[in-house]
């Protein structure tokens, strides 16, 4: 086992989620964590690539950024286009939008529990790695396992019927929607309702469950405090499609409400940071690093005064509890906040479908390029998403700018590896059930770091230990 200073385990590569990472564990003389990084080493350079195209490309373009979140890019997209217009969607066209992005956050957050997530609670953080996953879920719990799965089919399958296609969709334009749907499409929607809000409870109680049975261990993991930021309704209600910026302190104040997402760049300043192509977002009235922010599910939750939904509603008011009057920061409650929307998403799906007017067929306003700047927000299942595009006279874009939901998990996701390390992993006496935790403590975000999609399966590793001198004294691989 490595001796002295200056030890270092490297968890390279990082590899269930999208995109390519590691992480960094620096040991002190003891052989604990003294230190952590999470590493995103990757450069796309998308927003470069998308300069000398049209501002109406956009909407198609944007949604191959991600194979599981396009919807929020292509909408986002689309209303920095219609700002760039001067124009508004027809109440058709935004209830369609709003329907398609519902489907796509379903769909998002069915993968991220059921697939991703729920093998830790269900097989134990210590089980067999080659059996820790959806294919060793399906064994042991085939029932849930395909309800997982039809869940996720569920919300793409709404994307289908609204504009043909599951993922990378098309069809969502600056001015509204392409075309409207069917009354076949339509039912076949409503068709899935009953069994997603079923399989959606069974996700619920299998996190109160695990709660109830590891309270100490829940409420330990990476809790540590934060503000918050995400869209709200105008009434503080929790709003996914067409919100006001909202920040949260620590303790619970709410410090910014209402805010315009056109005007971003007043409230949030990105820091680049040497190890990592992610910046260091943070509050500017705050600076830096006092106005470090989360996003996502455990974000507008704790911001949320409500949720105008019944069913969720009541999970909401749970979840408040669970804080004692204060914020919960808790990260293994992105579980639980997750399933929360996920609810509120299926009854919003309802009461669109169940409305006569969803089958308008005026979906689309005409317009041209009035000014030069647009900028385009939408909650994307991971976080506040936005779109910047400045474009000359003719609308060709000259400047993109996508500030997106895991790059201001940034500072969190970090802060989580390294208070997971702290309380898990011994440097000494490595074994692959810290490495799991550790792990999990990145799949709490669900963080998206490329176009790239989740990998079925439990994630390779390999964690090497070098000595002062940067000498490898040890790997410990899991199937490499």
């Amino acid at each position: 086992m490595a001796e002295g200073l200056g030890k270092k385990i490297v968890i390279n590569p990082v590899t269930r989620i999208e995109g390519h990472a590691k992480i960094s564990l620096f040991l002190n003389e003891t052989g604990g964590v003294k230190d952590a990084q999470f590493h995103v080493d990757e450069f796309r350079g998308f927003e470069k690539f998308c300069e000398g195209r049209m501002f109406t490309e956009m909407p198609v373009i944007t949604p191959r950024i991600c194979g599981i979140c396009p919807v929020s890019h292509s909408v986002a997209s689309a209303k920095a286009g219609e700002m760039i217009m001067r124009i508004s969607p027809p109440p058709g066209g935004d209830r369609l939008r709003r329907l398609i992005h519902l489907g796509q956050t379903i769909s998002s957050h069915a993968l991220s529990f059921f697939h991703l997530s729920s093998p830790d609670m269900l097989m134990g953080w210590d089980s067999d790695p080659a059996s820790r996953n959806i294919v060793g879920l399906a064994e042991k719990f085939p029932d849930l396992a395909k309800r997982g799965i039809r869940l996720r089919k569920f919300g793409q399958d709404i994307s289908l019927h609204v504009t043909g296609k599951k993922i990378h969709t098309y069809g969502i334009v600056a001015g509204g929607m392409q075309s409207p749907i069917t009354e076949e499409g339509r039912k076949a929607m409503l068709d899935g309702v009953a069994e997603a809000i079923e399989t959606t409870k069974m996700g619920l109680d299998i996190f109160k469950k695990y709660r109830d049975a590891n309270l100490k261990e829940v409420d330990s993991f990476a809790n540590f405090e934060t503000l918050y930021m995400g869209t709200v309704g105008p009434e503080g209600e929790l709003e996914l499609y067409d919100g006001k910026l909202r920040f949260m302190d620590a303790g619970g104040k709410i410090v910014g409400d209402q805010l315009d997402p056109a005007k971003y760049l007043d409230y949030i300043v990105e820091r680049p940071v040497s190890f990592s192509y992610l910046k260091y977002p943070y509050y500017k009235p705050l600076g830096y690093p006092n106005g470090f922010y989360r996003v996502g599910p455990l974000a507008r939750l704790n911001m949320a005064s409500k949720i105008k939904t019944q069913l969720a509603q009541a999970y909401l008011t749970e979840f408040k509890q669970m804080g004692n009057g204060r914020p919960v920061h808790g990260t293994f409650y992105y579980h639980f906040a997750r399933l929360i929307e996920m609810l509120m998403a299926i009854e919003q799906v309802k009461a669109l479908l169940d409305d006569p007017n969803i089958l308008s067929k005026e979906v689309f306003a005409k317009g041209f390029r009035n000014q030069s700047e647009g900028v385009g927000s939408s909650e994307a299942p991971r976080g506040t998403l936005f779109h910047h595009y400045t474009t000359d006279e003719s609308g060709v874009l000259t400047k993109v700018n996508l500030l997106i939901a895991t790059g201001q998990n940034n500072p969190g996701m970090n802060r989580s590896v390294l208070e997971v390390a702290k309380q898990y992993v011994d440097g000494n006496n490595l074994k692959e059930g810290m490495l799991n935790r550790v792990e999990a403590a990145i799949r709490c975000y669900d963080p998206c770091l490329s176009c790239s999609t989740h990998a079925i399966g439990s994630m390779p590793l390999s964690i090497e230990v070098l000595d002062h001198e940067g000498q490898l004294v040890r790997v410990v691989k899991r199937n490499g």
